[in-house]
């Protein structure tokens, strides 16, 4: 049994009502329910007492110190059973941290700790390592988002590293490390016995300097199978070492994510090599980067080779025009592997999506969701778009926000969602005008097809 609700205000009489449901739960999430430290003593009684409650999620709640200490006492029990803690964004502080390696150290079921965007300092996860560093303690994901790290942790992580062989994701992104810490802790890395499976390094201050070291961790560790460096200035020379770990017969990556790395079409030669060779690759982002149309024509010869085996593509905000879109759409008629398109943010315009439908509508492509979100389109392309909604029946996903398509537009776009033919589940429709008469035909449509979601 489950218990997941969010953004819901918790009256005194809710909150006794939920509290009877909790003691058979094996799931409870409760993010964005304004809990606070109180709730956390009733929680802490049910974790205490539903021995088959495996996962707790309170993200975004105020709980503060406190609450976490409730909560402990609930996770330091014998019958605790909880193996999924997320506690993200709940005011916390480095004092909640010698309270949770204590769980740590005495509670074998915990795997999962989710302690991101709460002030815990460098001090306060030093402690937690001493925590996981305990015999008993068999965490697999650790998550320090936005906790105020600094280059001075890395010494604590690599000796947690060293003797925790079951840690298999990582993620420390939005840390001010810098590249002398980063290596350190790559460095760490390849020299831990643990199977890394999970590695998240986006804006952690990284510039090419330290891409050798990140290189050496994709070489030696053959477990690691994502990989998240955005928005750090790796620039065209980083992302030639990072190749070389990529490249590596041991690599298995399988997600790649490079969003605003300062890359240009010189990287799209050796992203074209990986994209074409590397068939554990499914998934990259290169979102917010100057590709320009030549680096995605690049992209596109790649995709047709038929060792790519890639599944979603993120070209979002990348200089590309109605130059590049051929080249799109021949990639498109070509590979089969394909299902997740974000290339919105982009001047396509109208010229371009009728070529990119062109190869969308090729037996070949098996495109799922793709997203034109602010591609200067307008009511001109919707005709075409219309007849992919109602004939490519796997076509599940379309975001067409921030586009002028107005009323004329919008009710070819209703036309094809009406078709029993049209599988597309969910439309995404942002910062779009249209009159008052179609506002009523898209609530009607909702309404006569439950199962289509129209966000807007």
């Amino acid at each position: 049994m489950e218990l997941d609700i969010q953004c819901e205000e918790m009256s005194p009489s809710r909150w006794a009502e939920l509290l009877t449901t909790m003691k058979s739960c094996k799931t409870i999430r409760l993010d964005d329910c304004n809990l606070s430290s109180s709730n956390c003593e009733d929680l802490s009684s049910i974790i205490n007492t539903n021995p088959s409650l495996t996962e707790l999620k309170l993200n975004n709640n105020e709980l503060g110190d406190a609450g976490v200490e409730y909560l402990c006492k609930g996770l330091l029990t014998p019958s605790c059973s909880l193996q999924k803690l997320w506690l993200q964004n709940c005011n916390l502080t480095s004092a909640s941290c010698e309270t949770l390696r204590s769980v740590l150290s005495a509670q074998p079921s915990l795997t999962e700790l989710h302690v991101g965007d709460n002030r815990l300092g460098t001090a306060g996860v030093k402690v937690l390592c001493q925590g996981i560093m305990n015999p008993s303690c068999k965490l697999q994901k650790l998550q320090l988002e936005y906790c105020e790290l600094t280059a001075d942790i890395v010494e604590a992580l690599n000796a947690a590293l060293q003797s925790k062989p079951t840690l298999k994701e990582l993620s420390l992104s939005n840390n001010t490390l810098g590249d002398t810490a980063v290596k350190q802790l790559c460095q760490g890395l390849v020299e831990a016995s643990c199977n890394l499976e999970l590695l998240h390094l986006e804006n952690c201050g990284i510039t090419s300097d330290s891409c050798m070291e990140i290189s050496a961790v994709l070489r030696n560790k053959s477990s690691l199978m994502d990989l998240s460096v955005g928005d750090n200035k790796i620039g065209d020379s980083g992302l030639a070492l990072l190749c070389q770990g990529l490249m590596h017969p041991s690599c298995k990556i399988q997600k790649l994510w490079l969003w605003d790395c300062d890359l240009t079409s010189a990287s799209c030669k050796d992203l074209s090599r990986l994209i074409s060779t590397k068939e554990t690759l499914t998934e990259i982002s290169l979102i917010d980067n100057n590709l320009r149309d030549s680096g995605m024509e690049m992209l596109c010869q790649a995709l047709k080779d038929p060792k790519s085996k890639l599944q979603e593509l993120w070209v979002r905000e990348c200089g590309l025009t109605t130059a590049c879109c051929k080249a799109v759409s021949s990639a498109l008629s070509t590979n089969k592997h394909l299902k997740v398109l974000h290339i919105g943010e982009n001047k396509l315009g109208d010229a371009g999506v009728e070529l990119l439908c062109e190869g969308l509508m090729h037996p070949n492509c098996n495109i799922q969701s793709l997203w034109l979100g602010n591609c200067d389109l307008t009511a001109g392309c919707c005709a075409t778009l219309a007849t992919i909604m109602a004939t490519k029946q796997c076509l599940t996903e379309l975001d067409l926000s921030y586009n002028p398509l107005d009323d004329e537009g919008i009710r070819k776009i209703c036309e094809a969602l009406r078709k029993p033919s049209c599988n597309v589940q969910q439309l995404i429709l942002y910062d779009i005008l249209w009159s008052s008469e179609v506002d009523d035909e898209l609530r009607a449509l909702e309404e006569s097809k439950p199962e289509v979601k129209i966000i807007s």
